[in-house]
């Protein structure tokens, strides 16, 4: 089981999320248990990064077993929970995981929502729920980083804030968010020397990104 986290918003988690789901073998899915700036439907609240990993996933739940916790403003989830009157807590997020088929797939991931540090409130992070979900069972923890100004600082910040959680990141891939990002080369071989996990892949700048082109540069 893995944990796709990001430098940023937008960093491409779900992107990289979709195409590590497209390239897997056997039964698989993704899930998203926190999402903000979802779409209201007649079926309910819904998040295009869950759609996403439900189109790439074969193993088919329930919409709210995929994306438990939906939110339609685009903010700050622990926000957004605030104006309904909602608590967010990092065992509350564990226990809305569909734990059972999580454990039981060939290939699983759980993308997080901004980046490692988000926010639930009350002084508690999602990444508390990732640690409590590995005092369960194995996870590994994948990390996208978008290539853009400052990526750099972003990567190593969350590099290190992950392993001091006692967390293992089993690779990480860069992700081209700013096509005219400057010294976009450079900037690449110099977190392929400061990262301490495998480097997976780069996933160039695709002016319409899909899973099936993403999984083309990603080595997994």
């Amino acid at each position: 089981m893995y944990f796709i986290t990001g430098t940023d918003t937008d960093s491409g988690k779900t992107l990289v999320s979709s195409a590590l789901l497209h390239g897997a073998k056997g039964n698989k899915m993704g899930v998203k248990p926190i999402a903000s700036g979802c779409e209201q439907t007649e079926n309910g609240l819904r998040n295009s990064d869950a759609l996403a990993l439900i189109a790439e996933s074969n193993i088919k739940l329930e919409y709210h077993q995929i994306n438990p916790v939906a939110f339609k403003p685009a903010i700050a989830p622990h926000i957004a929970a605030m104006q309904q009157g909602v608590m967010l807590t990092a065992q509350g997020v564990v226990d809305t995981l569909p734990l059972t088929e999580l454990a039981n797939a060939d290939f699983a991931l759980i993308e997080g929502a901004g980046g490692w540090r988000l926010p639930l409130g009350n002084g508690e992070y999602l990444s508390d729920s990732v640690k409590l979900l590995a005092m369960q069972q194995q996870v590994g923890i994948i990390l996208v980083v978008g290539m853009k100004l400052g990526c750099l600082n972003h990567a190593l910040l969350t590099q290190e804030a992950i392993l001091s959680d006692g967390l293992k990141i089993v690779g990480w891939v860069a992700n081209q968010v700013d096509p005219d990002m400057a010294y976009q080369d450079e900037n690449l071989a110099t977190l392929k020397q400061m990262m301490s996990s495998d480097f997976l892949g780069y996933v160039a700048h695709l002016s319409n990104p899909n899973a099936k082109q993403a999984a083309q540069f990603i080595n997994f």
